[in-house]
């Protein structure tokens, strides 16, 4: 109940909250300075792993577009014949350790989000909450990998790091942004000034442009989301044709951290579910817990913890990120220039 009262505070302040949690979000600055100064003065230890790491994180709380993020970069070095290695937290799943992914995965070993990607891009794949063991794990099992994306991470200093790009929400350009717990942000919004790369994501064209000044050697840039083809439930040949939920009753259910932004996509496409059910992000749940319907929407994160439910059609919606070719580029060129030179 607190969490929630807090998140509705980042989103319109209140008045009461603001001289209690003003004073938490100084010490807040002052703890995760202190903190990163450590590792980077060597105080702390950090570790390197034997293959280049790119971390795409935020400075943010809460979603901002990384999975796509990090699911269009692994396809677009795949694309170019780079073999790709994904590490996580592994974030709501119940296991320790680390795990990396096979074939039989499931969910609550590797949580949501890496079970999405290693699926939607068949990337090897290893979680920990210690990132640099989850990496050598990885690169135990698949040798053959040859570039390291940590999805998160930014502040997970422990682990050293070869590229960084920082995922901001273009919907929070312009807004009053400040530090937990008064505001939304991990670290402060300098820190964008030392990243590689500042994508703002989710851009659309009424986006506006930060007035942020980032140094020169900052690459700035914008990615779209953009919607794949609907598909049943575990048969991704399966799409779903043409005006058929249309007169049907249709429950539409997200545990995700902006469930708004799926339930509004769905609006666009002309779906006009009965229901919108948001749940907690990462939650476990089943489609035979939700109300009864002839038809169920979820997005494509929740669908990898779904079980088959031959009593209920399940459709769902899967999104992808578009990444900027100076992007994945810059990256190449800082990580792997080896391959740039022999082409």
């Amino acid at each position: 109940m607190l969490h929630r009262l807090i998140e509705r505070h980042w989103r319109k302040p209140n008045p009461l909250l603001t001289p209690l949690l003003r004073p938490l979000a100084r010490l807040f600055g002052v703890l995760a300075a202190r903190r990163r100064e450590g590792y980077l003065k060597g105080r702390k230890p950090s570790e390197k792993l034997p293959v280049p790491v790119v971390v795409v994180g935020n400075i943010q709380a809460g979603g901002s577009g990384k999975t796509p993020v990090v699911q269009a970069l692994a396809r677009a070095l795949q694309e170019r014949g780079i073999r790709p290695g994904i590490i996580s937290r592994g974030y709501g799943r119940t296991g320790r350790g680390v795990h990396v992914l096979t074939n039989e995965s499931t969910a609550a070993q590797a949580g949501d989000e890496p079970l999405l990607l290693h699926r939607s891009t068949g990337a090897p794949a290893a979680v920990g909450s210690r990132r640099a063991e989850a990496g050598r794990a990885l690169l135990a099992a698949h040798p053959e990998v040859q570039i390291i994306i940590a999805d998160d991470g930014l502040q997970h200093y422990a682990l050293q790091r070869d590229f960084e790009l920082a995922v901001f929400p273009a919907a929070e350009v312009g807004r009053r942004l400040d530090l937990l717990p008064h505001g939304n942000l991990r670290e402060p919004l300098q820190r964008l000034e030392s990243v590689n790369a500042v994508l703002l994501a989710n851009s659309t064209p009424e986006s506006p442009a930060p007035d942020w000044r980032l140094p020169p050697e900052v690459l700035l840039c914008r990615s779209c989301l953009q919607c794949g083809n609907i598909y049943r439930l575990h048969r991704p040949h399966e799409l779903l044709p043409a005006g058929y939920l249309k007169n049907r009753r249709v429950i539409a259910a997200a545990a995700i951290a902006k469930p708004e932004r799926f339930f509004a996509e769905l609006s666009r496409l002309g779906i006009e579910p009965v229901q919108h059910i948001a749940l907690p992000d990462h939650a476990a749940w089943q489609v035979a817990g939700l109300p009864e319907a002839d038809s169920y929407i979820v997005t494509e994160k929740d669908a990898v913890k779904l079980a088959a439910d031959t009593a209920r059609e399940v459709w769902v919606l899967p999104v992808r990120a578009e990444l900027p070719e100076e992007l994945v580029q810059a990256i190449i060129r800082r990580c792997l220039p080896g391959l740039i030179e022999a082409t």
